[in-house]
């Protein structure tokens, strides 16, 4: 009985895994409709296969006896009103949650690594379960076991795997697939320049919205060649415009022309700023050009690693199984295994001379895109003077916050314990002669509280300035703040000197305000990394929370870019859905070099 509820069950997962087949090919034609511009239906359909899949580890543990856990981060949370009544996304503001909604699901689920291995199981779990019948009446129900085990390898959360160390060859390979890459990307933005300067000279109205949308393919360019190759490319484009200042009579002026509404002087500033920005022509410039580059440093390449294994399956795939002499131009034909294996070291030689060169082409393709897709002097200066404007107002409103503060602690705690013990000391003065018991009950009230007052002025001073700081530096203050944290820290890096004081400061505040977030949402662990390297001070602090973070729903964050714009640093924050999050602050200062006791790496360890 159990052996014939065992094939039945193996017919049933084979014709439900036929399913998995429709599952695809929606998912298939909604990421046709999603790279076409019809973005609404490619998250619904993988939320809706992850049905599919529920149901499918379900099974799992019902007729296969194992239990699959659900793989995936945890959803994104609902937008939140702000206190105007509109919702915010980074810089962008909307009046109803849906499109921001839509936005984190659909991140949520791309960039979920649970999707891909889902994507692939339902591909390949169609073709598994066709065998399956016939297996399981070969081996039993335990092949129904191993069939769950499958599923939840599959379908089921994986722990983070250590990067695993890489092989000469698969680093030269794995280097020509990004050569590749970068030819295509570059292919792909030169498609689209064509396009984008015909409106740009013929529909000038839809020049703004059509260059910011090629921007954003530039963009991606920029970014997937950092990732591949180390070389960092930083965006050139000059600051957007600001929004029009109506006249004192309501009316919006543009050249000699009034308009009553903002929106035409806000298309004719985008549209005025589109085409000053050298950034614009110079991406469809550098378009055509890094695409050439990227052929000639590819496809000699592709074309001799593409040689060298044809040649190779020819000389002992083909050959084995046909009777005529195996050729391959220009080598000789061979008729024996002889032969063939005179010439292998040919083809080898040939594989080697295509992949060797790989690594240091990639780089070479990058740089010169940087140097088309990378800011000029000019786009430097206009961004360091827009972000100046930014710290400028930042700063000022930080400063006056901060005294603001102090004012009031002054105010409200000591100036008052002072106030206090100074009507005790009259009343110590009125009962010293006639009753000295009193007065001396009094006096030890005063001692108690003077006691206070100066506890209290400490931690106060130690919030504008932390003594720690002063004496031990930056390193050890931070190190000082991971071990009284309740997270299970380590700090490690090193400093050749020490740094300025206000950015000494500036640093171990926001350092104190990221592990304050880390412990309130869950975290666990932290990390911290403290560098200096070609005058910038960066530090990196990652913890193991549920991610999420987003500076705009945040004022500890942004209080911590307001500190940073101060010194023209920046934070750069990483935080998907589901965890880690990882914080980069990014300061230039200077470092006051000390080489008779240099600091050196520091770590701390707290249970």
């Amino acid at each position: 009985m159990p052996y014939l509820r065992a094939v039945g069950r193996a017919f049933a997962l084979a014709a439900f895994a036929l399913l998995s087949w429709l599952d695809v090919l929606l998912e298939l034609i909604t990421f046709a409709l999603l790279c076409g511009g019809l973005v609404f239906f490619f998250g619904p359909t993988l939320e809706w296969a992850r049905g599919r899949s529920a149901v499918a580890r379900t099974l799992a543990a019902r007729w296969c006896g194992v239990e699959v856990e659900t793989p995936y981060h945890p959803e994104p949370p609902e937008p939140v009103r702000e206190r105007d009544g509109w919702y915010r996304d980074g810089n962008q503001l909307y009046k109803r949650a849906f499109w921001i909604s839509w936005q984190h699901r659909l991140t949520w689920a791309m960039e979920d690594p649970a999707t891909g291995r889902e994507f692939q199981w339902q591909l390949v779990n169609p073709l598994v379960t066709l065998l399956l019948p016939v297996a399981v009446l070969v081996g039993g129900p335990r092949v129904l076991r191993g069939y769950g085990r499958w599923t939840r390898r599959l379908l089921g959360p994986r722990p983070p795997a250590e990067p695993a160390r890489k092989n000469w060859l698969h680093r030269h390979l794995e280097s020509l697939g990004h050569q590749f890459g970068i030819l295509a990307l570059s292919l792909v933005q030169l498609i689209f320049s064509v396009p984008q300067l015909g409106i740009l000279v013929c529909a000038m109205p839809l020049a703004a919205p059509v260059v910011l949308w090629c921007r954003s393919i530039t963009d991606t360019l920029r970014r997937e060649v950092e990732n591949w190759t180390g070389v960092r490319i930083p965006r050139p484009y000059l600051p957007p415009p600001a929004l029009p200042v109506p006249r004192p009579d309501g009316l919006y002026q543009v050249g000699r022309q009034l308009y009553e509404e903002p929106f035409w002087p806000v298309q004719h500033a985008r549209r005025r700023w589109i085409l000053r920005d050298q950034a614009t022509w110079r991406d469809m410039a550098g378009s055509a050009l890094t695409c050439l580059v990227s052929l000639v440093c590819t496809v000699p390449a592709l074309v001799l690693f593409g040689w060298a294994m044809t040649g190779l399956s020819v000389l002992w795939l083909w050959r084995p199984f046909v009777s005529a002499p195996a050729e391959w131009y220009p080598l000789p034909a061979v008729t024996t295994h002889l032969g063939a294996l005179a010439e292998t070291p040919v083809l080898l030689l040939a594989l080697v001379i295509a992949v060797a060169p790989a690594p240091w082409l990639a780089r070479r393709q990058a740089r010169f895109a940087r140097l088309w897709f990378g800011p000029t002097e000019s786009s430097r200066l206009a961004q360091r003077v827009e972000r100046l404007k930014q710290t400028r107002s930042d700063v000022t409103v930080t400063q006056a916050a901060e005294l603001r503060r102090i004012e009031r602690d002054l105010h409200d705690g000591i100036q008052s314990r002072l106030v206090a013990m100074g009507m005790k000391l009259g009343a110590v003065e009125a009962l010293v002669d006639t009753d000295p018991a009193a007065a001396k009950r009094l006096a030890a009230e005063l001692r108690a509280a003077s006691s206070e007052a100066l506890t209290e002025l400490r931690v106060l001073i130690r919030g504008i300035h932390p003594p720690v700081l002063s004496e031990r530096g930056l390193l050890d203050a931070v190190r000082a703040l991971a071990m009284d944290s309740p997270l299970k820290s380590e700090v490690t890096g090193s400093l050749p000197g020490r740094v300025e004081e206000p950015v000494e400061a500036c640093v171990y505040f926001a350092v104190s305000e990221l592990l304050g977030n880390a412990a309130k949402h869950g975290a666990k662990r932290v990390a911290i990394e403290v560098e200096f390297a070609d005058g910038l001070l960066t530090v990196v602090v990652t913890d193991e929370g549920p991610g999420g973070a987003n500076p705009a729903r945040g004022s500890g964050l942004r209080g911590i870019e307001r500190r940073l714009g101060a010194f023209d640093g920046r934070l750069t924050l990483t935080s998907p859905i589901g965890g880690p999050t990882k914080a980069t602050l990014e300061i230039p200062c200077q470092l006051d070099l000390e080489p008779s006791s240099p600091r050196t790496s520091t770590s701390s360890e707290t249970a």
